[in-house]
């Protein structure tokens, strides 16, 4: 991959990227120290790229962007300029929008990406047409109980394994991040049900 390559790549994979002299923590010199600190005000992570440590970028950066000091803030895949860009924008109040709005459709895709309960359902019964599932929680992050008489004979290990390769494609594409597992055989469930309170008359429907 080319230099050039390397910069349109880091563009368009980036939605807010600041090319910059030293790193956020420890700018190399006021311009860069002076847009890294609005750009923290403004509360929105950005990536960005130490052109010190990489002269190849600094040397061949000006010549893609058309912009020959540093630092240079894209969003969006977008020049917006240096640092004295950066500070106009950020009093005029257009600064804040500008960044919320190259971040939000991301935020919204995950949002609207996340597995629900009945997806999570239909995928374990594939592989379990007998179970009965339980679902607790949100998002990605869940509980889930499976009685199967699959499981019968079966180490915890392997029921866990055969449950979870189910899952497998939300877990790889992070729609589903968290799994609590608990497998049991219906005897088993059975048996973990509270006794009758003694003394009470249970009524047989």
């Amino acid at each position: 991959m080319s230099t050039k390559e390397t910069i349109l790549k880091q563009i368009a994979d980036n939605p807010i990227l600041l090319y910059m002299k030293g790193v956020p923590t420890a700018p190399e010199c006021g311009f860069s120290a002076k847009t890294v600190e609005i750009l923290n005000a403004t509360k929105i992570p950005f990536a960005y790229v130490d052109v010190l440590r990489a002269p190849f970028i600094r040397d061949r950066l000006p010549s893609v962007s058309k912009w020959p000091t540093f630092p240079q803030l894209f969003v969006k895949g977008e020049l917006v300029g240096g640092a004295d860009i950066v500070e106009a924008l950020y009093n005029d109040g257009s600064l804040l929008p500008l960044l919320q709005a190259s971040v939000k459709p991301a935020e919204d895709t995950a949002e609207n990406n996340v597995i629900t309960h009945s997806e999570v359902e239909a995928l374990i019964l594939g592989s379990y047409p007998d179970a009965q599932i339980g679902i607790e929680g949100q998002g990605c992050d869940l509980t889930i109980r499976v009685i199967s008489e699959q499981f019968a004979d079966l180490a915890m290990v392997k029921q866990h394994q055969g449950v979870m390769a189910t899952l497998t494609e939300p877990l790889a594409s992070g729609r589903l991040h968290a799994v609590t597992l608990k497998t049991f055989t219906p005897e088993q469930w059975q048996a973990q049900q509270p006794a009758p309170q003694a003394g009470l008359l249970q009524i047989q429907l």
